[in-house]
């Protein structure tokens, strides 16, 4: 196909559709910073195909083109550059891979992940359930109200006292030192 032929077709079957992908763009991928350079990336990218006559359905490449060059276009910008290292640093400092832990440290771990699940065993199952959602599973406080069709001041009021509950039954043990505001307890 000449170079006439593809821009003649470019002007019937891919050009009619520019508002639609632009509306197409800014409604899927808000987050993008400019649509301008998206939407002639994927007239590049269909200008680049040999035959595109041979395209049944223009229309629907178009947007698949555009959403793959979006999809890239997100990878690249969250792509970490790698800082080089310096030709003169010695690699021998650099260390490779953590020491293991050692028995003690592994004991100690366990004992402190046995001493936490007692001490959230001991909690009303509510407030347990909210202190796992947050702290477990990492959910803020209104997404634990949504889920649990609760008030947020009542998920605080849980989270305060799953807190506050579980540093005395650290402190009772030994586990943890008391706060500097308070005696200890007997």
């Amino acid at each position: 196909m000449s170079n006439a032929e593809k821009a003649r077709w470019f002007s019937e079957h891919v050009h009619p559709h520019e508002p639609a992908l632009r509306a197409y763009l800014s409604k899927r991928f808000p987050a993008l910073p400019d649509h301008d350079d998206l939407v002639q990336e994927t007239y590049a990218r269909i200008l680049g195909v040999q035959d595109p006559g041979r395209l049944t359905h223009p229309k629907a490449f178009l947007f698949t083109t555009a959403r793959n060059a979006a999809i890239d276009l997100f990878r690249r910008l969250q792509a970490q550059p790698h800082a080089p290292l310096a030709a003169d640093q010695d690699l021998i400092e650099l260390p490779l891979l953590e020491a293991p832990p050692t028995a003690a440290e592994t004991l100690e771990r366990r004992q402190r992940r046995e001493a936490l699940t007692e001490a959230l065993g001991a909690l009303p199952e509510r407030c347990r359930e909210v202190m796992l959602l947050r702290y477990l599973d990492g959910r803020s406080g209104k997404e634990i109200a949504a889920r649990l069709g609760i008030s947020l001041g009542t998920v605080k009021g849980h989270l305060l006292k799953g807190v506050r509950d579980c540093a005395r039954y650290f402190e009772a043990r030994g586990l943890a030192d008391a706060a500097p505001d308070r005696e200890p307890t007997p």
